[in-house]
């Protein structure tokens, strides 16, 4: 796929402001809709996570957002019914909305419960399609695109992103691109299916607010270091189709989020 072309219509690029306030998260009656969840989180948690991978990560030139200081609160807890065997939640940071890029703690566990994956994820940028082809290209129904065997990110991208010259040195060195290799399916395969599911989110502990949508993802990884025990950065390559937005279906939408995350440790991360 011509990735390079897709980046020409790019709607916008998504601000930093982080000042969003938070509020209180359980309603009057104290019924919950987030309960029984990995790590016992909920909407309105505190998360402790340490930051020093990804400190390590970006000094290797990765191209992860951390949270900023006031992000230790969980805004909102989305599933994401899949095919998978295993159950997927994601613990946001920041939802997405208004502007602001999401940030998420990504919870994979298996059939019987058990925390198997934790990653932390920031949103890089986002495209919106702008044709009936565009989408094709992004959903996998063209035969290629989300879901090729390889990513290439152009330093130039990022350079119209408005990165400053130490960020972009550090990520590409004397290279021009960094590449990522898709991190399912048969290896050799030059094109594999996108997953497909449906997240939905809550945004309040009683579920009166949030959004359902249909979800096209592949992810994708590199090597941040050439050493033995080798850091890895993730890509997560996902089309979003809206649904409904606090129930209503007459707020839809589609876009392509480009999410940058590392794995995590479970001792890495307290969720209180």
């Amino acid at each position: 796929m011509a990735w390079k072309d897709a980046w020409s219509y790019a709607s916008r690029w998504i601000g930093k402001d982080q000042s969003e306030q938070r509020s209180d998260r359980e309603n009057s009656d104290g019924k919950r809709e987030d309960a029984n969840l990995p790590l016992n989180a909920r909407v309105g948690s505190v998360v402790v996570l340490q930051k020093t991978p990804m400190i390590r990560a970006q000094a290797q030139g990765s191209l992860l957002e951390m949270p900023s200081d006031d992000e230790t609160f969980i805004v909102a807890i989305s599933r994401i019914r899949t095919e998978l065997e295993g159950k997927l939640y994601r613990y946001y940071l920041q939802s997405g909305d208004a502007d602001i890029a999401e940030k998420f703690i990504q919870v994979y566990v298996d059939a019987n419960g058990e925390v198997k994956e934790l990653a932390y994820y920031s949103r890089l940028c986002r495209l919106v399609p702008e044709s009936v082809e565009d989408q094709q290209i992004f959903s996998g129904e063209a035969g290629y695109g989300l879901g090729d065997a390889s990513y290439t990110m152009w330093r130039w991208q990022l350079e119209e992103m408005g990165w400053d010259e130490d960020r972009l040195q550090a990520t590409f060195l004397d290279q021009d691109h960094v590449l990522f290799q898709r991190d399912a399916g048969d290896p050799h395969a030059e094109f594999v299916m996108p997953f497909r599911g449906t997240e939905t989110r809550i945004d309040k502990a009683d579920g009166s607010e949030g959004l359902q949508q249909q979800v096209i993802f592949m992810p994708y990884s590199r090597a941040l270091s050439q050493e033995q025990n080798q850091h890895r950065e993730l890509m997560l390559i996902s089309t979003e189709i809206i649904e409904s937005t606090n129930g209503d279906r007459n707020k839809r939408g589609i876009y392509v989020d480009f999410m940058i995350g590392i794995p995590i440790e479970t001792e890495r991360l307290v969720v209180q």
